[in-house]
């Protein structure tokens, strides 16, 4: 990926952190973008000599997400790769009791902001002649999942919006393509895990394979989708979770 661009939302931590550090390893410019800029996280790439830069943009601001995909390409001429990452989680609580406030800033951040930044991303593209992207889905984006209402029906969505997309600009060489991370063991999870024991042995009870998932193991799912392998992959959502929805 030298000589390309790639643009990861969500990028201070987790699953971002380690994509845009894979995407940095293939060479690959990266803009690592987040709510609160990660200026520590991409001076650490930058150390260790990969290309990469902090951006602060809020993805359900669609005039910020304009703002971003304008800088990129007036800074670097084009945009290659985009991992729509950025997500927020409610509260777990039965439906009828999460609050209409909190499922319109879900909504507005897992569904509205990848719906914002594909839009911009894919004007680009067109412009250039092609391009890939990946959302960020889950395998909540295939089940359900008690207390979590607002963030499923949000996964759920990312996926017909990747699919619905994905057909109208197949032929225009854009190929876009859906991540479903399962259970994976991120800093966050593994706080809580920390705080209570009992929640990693229910949490990996369900899993075939026996164990949490790395966010490694995204990373290189998501390289796979954006590389030269995957190049007649179009519109797929892409379960990276252990086995837990085969069964």
């Amino acid at each position: 990926m030298k000589g390309q661009v790639a643009l990861v939302t969500g990028a201070a931590m987790g699953i971002g952190l380690a994509c845009a550090e894979a995407f940095a390893k293939e060479g690959a410019t990266v803009i690592m973008a987040d709510i609160k800029k990660p200026d520590e996280q991409a001076q650490k790439f930058v150390e260790v000599g990969y290309k990469a830069v902090a951006y602060e943009c809020d993805v359900a601001d669609s005039q910020a997400v304009k703002a971003m995909i304008d800088w990129i390409v007036a800074t670097y001429g084009r945009l290659d790769h985009a991992l729509n990452n950025a997500g927020i989680q409610t509260p777990q609580r039965p439906m009828a009791e999460i609050t209409e406030e909190e499922f319109d800033r879900t909504v507005a951040v897992d569904l509205k902001g990848v719906w914002n930044c594909m839009q911009y991303e894919i004007e680009q593209m067109l412009k250039q002649g092609g391009g890939q992207i990946v959302n960020t889905s889950s395998q909540g984006g295939v089940t359900g999942f008690p207390g979590q209402a607002a963030y499923i029906s949000c996964k759920h969505g990312v996926i017909g919006l990747t699919r619905t997309a994905s057909m109208d600009y197949a032929a225009k060489n854009i190929r876009i393509n859906a991540i479903c991370p399962g259970v994976i063991a991120t800093p966050m999870l593994e706080d809580l895990v920390a705080r209570n024991p009992k929640l990693g042995e229910d949490l990996v009870r369900d899993i075939p394979a026996g164990r949490l998932g790395k966010p490694s193991e995204i990373a290189d799912a998501v390289l796979w989708l954006c590389g030269p392998k995957a190049t007649f992959v179009h519109g797929h959502a892409l379960l990276v979770d252990g086995g837990f929805t085969i069964h």
